[in-house]
């Protein structure tokens, strides 16, 4: 295509790392608070706005995911842990935000009591967490994305909104002490209290007595040393005691505390696994990969935290322990088989295998419900199955539909898992969704996705997108490649640091198995990663460009030189590494997609969308990798989208969604000649 790009300055940038000295002509677009910066990006944006309000799939992509989203909600109500009053959500056909409800008990009539339907566009409910008896509730308000929302406190009854709670807040969630005397919270520091650059770190516990300023709220755990960890507090369920973590991702700390006294009590130190942990009846049972990358499942006395005192509840199994939860009297523990979910109920003293909860198929599952109950709420979705809901009994085994959404799906796809060999001869497995029957004439047009890092599975799931995908004639893949945690730790380890070139070799040579059997060919493939998939389908453009026919990069990482000095980015370099470290620059350098694109190449068509208030990753990367790609291959497509008023995981609405959804889909369905 012959397109008359906006005009982008090259400004020489040179950084030495370890005697290299390393050039970058747009170092000038990380700074977007800039004027020229902002001018720069918004040409882009009209440019690519443009091309995609011409598409011709958009409006029909558009009006389906209304189909497939405004529907009236059957919603579940759940029951506080001391009283009969009863919380909710809620979402009738035409609503863009879910509203909340509470009720006096099961026989009452709901009540509303927060509502975003009737706030600012951009605003957003980011959690609503009620008082163990549900007199009070504490809310968090977030701002076009933003992740920081700010902390109110409404009494329930007369819906009133406390004076004290109206303020600042940066944080994640609440929890209450039982006595509703205040609660533990976590939030940044807050600004000019810290180094400039470092806003972003330093993420500590507080607590917050109600009816004192929040100002003189304290701070309980933290880490005066390391930036970079994460902490958190979570009282159980006795209410005698708060469980207090300190992570680096994956790896963590624990710590707990009887509620009203200051000797603090550690659990597991030195950031050797996993860890998670819960108090039943005077007991702690811990979750851990220490030892056993799978995971398994010890229990010890409360009083006897050591680690020579634990036993083991439920040893390691063959399959990843993904989920451990305390219901029912019972523990249930989720396993991924085959990167599919496995669910399973123990007895809570014993470890005594009791049963595995029959599934409706292959896909992703999830049981929650109380500790003192039987019955229990089951969800269930896959490829082609929205999320269902079921009633379960735990003890009766009955399990009863409770709602399934009322979207209309072609009966005839179907999954397959498939297994093929990486570069190195590893086996990685991959699913398969298409419509039965159909040829393999090279000519089925493909969308390939995956993600692999950080430890995240890809799991059969339903997704809009894909049955989009998949109703215009196509197929979709997704394979397990290493980095995620489909098949435990090690499969996660195998794909950090120095590995990271196998995750993106994993997800090459997936698109050549499609290719060799005959299913699609390069001009029929698209693919797509956001966030660390960003970066995949980043580097796999850039290292196999004739492997791909179109491209949608979404909040990717692409500069992996200098990633870590923006946003929260540094905190990363436990699964990247830095490019301070002169071994780890090596193999940085060597994959980093932006430092990578090669002259007289010629690239897949790429679409970067990015977002203002993006948190995690920051938009120059999208920026910079843009302006480069149109300056060494200007006869090819690379759209830039730097939307604003959106955040890491997208838009604030269900509107919003329907619109880059329709735009993004339709680019590479165009691309890839499906009508």
């Amino acid at each position: 295509m012959n397109i008359d790009y906006p005009k982008t300055k090259k400004v020489p940038y040179v950084e030495n790392y370890h005697g290299i000295n390393v050039v970058d002509n747009y170092h000038w677009l990380e700074d977007s608070s800039k004027k020229e910066v902002i001018k720069w990006a918004l040409s882009q944006g009209e440019l690519t706005q443009d091309i995609l309000d011409g598409l011709p799939q958009k409006e029909r992509l558009a009006k389906r995911l209304k189909e497939m989203y405004y529907y009236d909600m059957k919603p579940i109500p759940w029951r506080v842990l001391k009283g009969k009053r009863m919380f909710y959500y809620d979402k009738k056909k035409d609503w863009d935000k879910w509203v909340y409800y509470t009720k006096e008990d099961k026989k009452s009539k709901g009540t509303e009591l927060l509502n975003p339907n009737k706030w600012k566009k951009e605003e957003t409910l980011s959690f609503a967490i009620p008082s163990v008896d549900g007199s009070l509730l504490a809310y968090g308000i977030s701002k076009g994305g933003d992740e920081n929302p700010i902390i109110y406190v409404m009494n329930v009854k007369t819906k009133k909104i406390m004076k004290e709670s109206v303020g600042g807040w940066q944080q994640s969630g609440v929890s209450w002490l039982h006595d509703n005397s205040g609660f533990y919270y976590c939030r940044k520091p807050k600004k000019g209290s810290i180094k400039k650059g470092e806003e972003h770190y330093w993420h500590s516990v507080y607590f917050h007595k109600l009816g004192t300023d929040k100002s003189k709220d304290k701070k309980v755990f933290y880490d005066s040393k390391v930036k970079e960890y994460y902490h958190s507090a979570v009282v159980d369920l006795s209410g005698e005691y708060v469980i207090l973590y300190r992570s680096a991702f994956e790896k963590k700390e624990i710590y707990y505390q009887k509620i009203g006294e200051k000797k603090l009590t550690p659990l597991a130190t030195g950031f050797d696994g996993d860890y998670n942990a819960m108090i039943i009846e005077g007991k702690i049972i811990i979750y851990t990969t220490f030892n056993a990358p799978n995971g398994i499942v010890y229990v010890t006395d409360i009083d006897k935290p050591e680690r020579k005192n634990w036993k083991v509840l439920v040893p390691e199994a063959k399959d990843k322990l993904s989920s451990f939860y305390a219901i029912s009297g019972k523990l249930l523990l989720g396993y991924l088989h085959n990167a599919f979910s496995e669910l399973k109920l123990f007895n809570i003293k014993t470890g005594k295998f009791i049963r595995k909860i029959k599934l409706p198929g292959i896909g992703s599952a999830n049981i929650s419900g109380r500790y003192d109950e039987k019955e229990a709420w089951l969800t269930f979705s896959s490829f082609t199955t929205p999320t269902t809901i079921y009633r379960y009994n735990t003890e009766t085994k009955s399990q009863k539909l409770f709602f399934k959404p009322p979207i209309k799906i072609n009966p005839k796809y179907t999954t397959r898992q498939i297994h093929y060999r990486s570069k190195d001869k590893a086996l990685i497995s991959m699913f398969i969704v298409y419509k039965k029957g159909i040829r393999r004439n090279k000519q089925i047009p493909t969308l390939l996705t995956g993600y692999g890092g950080f430890g995240i599975s890809q799991v059969p799931k339903f997704s809009p997108n894909y049955l989009l995908w998949l109703e215009a004639g196509g197929m979709v893949a997704i394979p397990n490649i290493r980095g995620g945690g489909e098949y435990g730790q090690k499969w996660h380890e195998a794909g950090k640091f120095h590995n990271k070139q196998k995750v993106f070799e994993d997800f090459i040579y997936a698109a050549r198995w499609l290719i060799k059997n005959n299913y699609t060919n390069p001009k029929k493939l698209a693919i797509y990663g956001g966030s660390n998939g960003g970066l995949l389908v980043g580097a796999a453009a850039v290292q196999k460009p004739e492997l791909f026919k179109t491209v949608h990069c979404a909040v990717p990482l692409l500069d992996m030189l200098r990633y870590h000095h923006l946003s929260i980015a540094n905190i990363w370099a436990q699964e990247y590494g830095s490019s301070a470290n002169p071994k780890q620059f090596e193999y940085l350098y060597k994959y980093s997609p932006y430092h990578n694109i090669k002259k007289n190449k010629k690239y897949p068509s790429i679409l970067f969308t990015t977002s203002a208030n993006d948190a995690r990753v920051d938009p120059m990367h999208a920026m910079k990798m843009t302006a480069k790609l149109q300056e060494i291959d200007p006869k090819g497509l690379h759209l830039l989208l730097v939307r604003g008023g959106f955040g890491h995981g997208g838009g604030t609405t269900y509107s919003d969604y329907f619109k880059t959804a329709s735009e993004e889909l339709a680019f590479l369905m165009n691309e890839v000649g499906m009508k």
